[in-house]
């Protein structure tokens, strides 16, 4: 008998918070979520050039090193444009993990939305 395996899921949302173009991502970041991801914040950064990118980690059950990847393109891309790309990060665990592969040296994570980390 053979099983299939759960859907992976994402949601991402786009509001405008003052300066900031916030991004929340909501379930998995991994292979079968790449586009979804990609299309997100591709969209993003073409509609808000003039802000600066946030994306907002919180609700993120699962990130895979080429959802990392993705986000360190956004990060290039944002500042190609002169802007800039943050994470937002209040879980220990994930958090642990940017912090461990680097791309915390890479991005401004912070915990929190405000200007304050």
């Amino acid at each position: 008998m053979s099983r299939s395996l759960p859907a992976m899921n994402l949601s991402t949302s786009t509001v405008v918070m003052g300066d900031d173009a916030v991004v929340t991502l909501s379930g998995e970041v991994d292979l079968a979520t790449l586009p979804q991801l990609h299309d997100a914040l591709t969209k993003a950064l073409t509609h808000h050039p003039d802000r600066t990118l946030v994306v907002d980690l919180d609700g993120v059950t699962v990130l895979d090193d080429i959802g990392l990847g993705v986000l360190l393109g956004a990060a290039g891309a944002a500042r190609q444009a002169g802007a800039d790309l943050r994470v937002i990060c209040s879980s220990g665990r994930l958090r642990e993990r940017l912090d461990r592969t680097g791309f915390s040296r890479a991005v401004d994570v912070r915990r929190r939305i405000s200007r304050s980390t």
